[in-house]
């Protein structure tokens, strides 16, 4: 019972947070195919074709696929690549295969800081560039208007989003009644244009017009993008809410706008300079141009947060150093705050908006980003039916084989458009890929140092049998389940001194979103004082190792933390140069993020008054 009455407030919460990207296209997809880079002439029978392409993509890019198929392919509750990622990889059999699907998931998240970067420029400005319309004379002002509202919409993100989500969803309910209201009009008035409907048109204009067809799928999906937000916050809302909220309200609302655009054009081809704000009546246009800016803004806002989540995600899996994480609820997990991304956001979208002036500009840099991680997304599926779903081999190919062709044809026809502004989210994508991947194996080269270092932790006990202790408890923070930390050596090594009870606490990330209480700590008593605790986090969960060590009360151990001080090495890496399996290059990248990574003590949340810092230099 329970479980229904939060249906509607959570169906409801989806449309505010998860269809904002998607819901906003209708602001720009048909303008830019009739009217962008590469304009297709504005007659009947292309207009009919155009409209049963973006249906029939829209059908089977965003329901079947992800809709459908992908959100059964959830890591207990979550979605999006790294968590896909993380599942395919529990289940591959091989390391080679492992480190396939790896790569592939990290690129693809890699993608999604590049599409994170784009989308609040292109909304924002495809919604404020309505001034043109209802003021011809104030075209100026857009640019600037469009980062006013950027700036502000960047800087309240520290004071959260909990008191702006109340509104999401409301706003976001009218908005697409609006897009459904506008299309329904002009459907009513024109209903021949419900021919479109017919996949044949579709079909008809592929065959006519082969090139044409080509250049028009590259605009063709803008109408999709923010599809794959419905998988990447599946975590938040859970599938059946977001399925709801889908086929109940937002797939008609889209639908019905398209057509009507569409049958605005069939009889006054001239709207096509802005067939959205044309489809409204004039004395609407000013209440009109707010609501899309709102409802943009609001898109916007859900990309700045999903783009928080991944980089909490890639902090977790071990993809990024340790950054500050700030959380802006004291009910709600998701609710986070990540200074770092959201400056390099805020500052790449402004440098979009001043560079590329005008949303047909930044359209040719849209698609590359997102059909790229649709296309990934696709071969991870792929793995999903194998592996985990047990499909058999030839019923998973001909399923993940259609779609990988559908998808690599609207990544071809994308790709065309690399030199007019697609390069840019590629160079980000490569960027944050370097980025992502120097860690993970930087990290990989440290842990062998570390290892190459150590001492056997069994002949380390014996050695300092006669070592003074002193009363109290000692954490020490350990990436590695084996051997002796550093920190401990270079404390007994200026100190001559042990604590009663010695802990080696090593924190590990599991391959779920969460852990539960349960499996949270695994404690081991070795001898003469020494243990060693295992504490586990699923990779959507921060740290608190406090917090974490009240549950060894069930083995019998306690932590008063006043009696207790933690001992944390400060890792001071010495890039080798010339080394085989790290470049000059990224051995210095790998130096630069390690020094400016975030303390232990702050990301642990450890108490500053109990800690004591000791420095170990690592040659890698």
């Amino acid at each position: 019972m329970d479980s229904k009455r939060a249906m509607p407030s959570l169906t409801i919460g989806a449309i505010g947070v998860v269809f904002g990207d998607i819901g906003t296209s209708p602001l720009y997809a048909l303008r830019e195919i009739f009217n962008g880079h590469h304009p297709i002439p504005v007659t009947p029978g292309n207009i009919l074709g155009i409209l049963s392409l973006v249906l029939w993509a829209i059908m089977v890019l965003v329901t079947l696929k992800y809709v459908l198929i992908l959100m059964r392919a959830d890591n207990r509750g979550e979605g999006g690549s790294l968590a896909l990622l993380s599942l395919v990889v529990t289940h591959a059999r091989s390391a080679r295969l492992a480190w396939v699907v790896s790569m592939l998931g990290i690129f693809a998240a890699a993608l999604f800081f590049g599409d994170s970067m784009i989308t609040p420029a292109i909304s924002v400005l495809s919604a404020v560039e309505g001034i043109g319309i209802v003021a011809p004379g104030l075209e100026a002002w857009v640019v600037p208007v469009t980062v006013l509202i950027l700036t502000v919409l960047f800087a309240i993100q520290r004071r959260g989003t909990g008191v702006v989500g109340l509104f999401f969803g409301p706003v976001m309910v009218v908005w697409f009644a609006v897009l459904g209201a506008l299309g329904m009009v002009e459907i009513v008035r024109y209903p021949e244009i419900l021919a479109a409907l017919s996949p044949l048109h579709a079909v008809a204009f592929v065959v006519d017009h082969p090139a044409l067809a080509f250049l028009a799928l590259g605009a063709v999906v803008l109408a999709v993008t923010g599809g794959e937000a419905l998988y990447t916050d599946m975590g938040h809302f859970g599938p059946a809410p977001i399925r709801l909220g889908w086929f109940g309200f937002v797939l008609p609302a889209l639908v019905v706008n398209y057509f009507g655009q569409g049958a605005l054009l069939l009889h006054e081809p001239a709207a096509i300079e802005s067939p959205f704000y044309h489809l409204g009546p004039s004395w609407a246009m000013i209440p009109l141009l707010v609501l899309a800016t709102l409802a943009t803004v609001i898109a916007s806002q859900a990309v700045i947060s999903g783009a928080f989540s991944v980089a909490r995600q890639a902090v977790q899996m071990g993809l990024l150093p340790r950054m500050l994480i700030v959380h802006t609820s004291g009910h709600e997990q998701g609710q986070i705050y990540v200074p770092f991304t959201n400056w390099t956001l805020y500052l790449a979208v402004v440098a979009l908006v001043v560079g590329f002036q005008n949303s047909s500009n930044l359209a040719a840099a849209y698609g590359i980003a997102v059909t790229g991680t649709m296309l990934i997304d696709t071969v991870l599926l792929g793995f999903v039916m194998v592996l985990i779903w047990r499909w058999r081999p030839l019923l998973a190919g001909l399923c993940a084989g259609t779609l990988l062709l559908v998808d690599l044809a609207f990544f071809s026809a994308n790709a065309i458009k690399i030199p007019q502004g697609g390069w840019f989210p590629i160079a980000m994508a490569l960027v944050s890929f370097t980025v992502l991947t120097t860690w993970r194996q930087g990290r990989r080269l440290v842990q062998q140092e570390i290892a190459a270092q150590g001492l056997p932790l069994n002949v380390f006990i014996d050695m300092v049998g006669e070592v003074h202790r002193v009363q109290g408890t000692a954490v020490f923070m350990t990436s590695t389940k084996d051997g002796v930390p550093a920190a401990l050596l270079h404390n007994l090594k200026h100190n001559q001194v042990l604590h009663e009870r010695v802990a080696l606490v090593t924190v590990e990330t599991a391959d779920t979103p969460h852990v539960s209480e349960l499996d949270r700590i695994y404690l081991h008593r070795i001898r003469n004082g020494f243990m060693r605790v295992i504490v586990r986090y699923g990779f959507m969960e921060d740290p608190d190792i406090p917090s974490a060590l009240k549950h060894c009360s069930r083995f019998g151990e306690s932590f008063e933390m006043m009696e207790t001080t933690f001992f944390v090495s400060r890792e001071t890496v010495i890039p080798r140069l010339s080394r085989r399996l790290f470049s000059d290059w990224r051995a210095r990248l790998f130096a630069f993020m390690s020094k400016n990574a975030t303390s232990a003590t702050d990301f642990f949340r450890i108490p500053n008054n109990r800690v004591v810092e000791l420095g170990t230099q690592l040659v890698i």
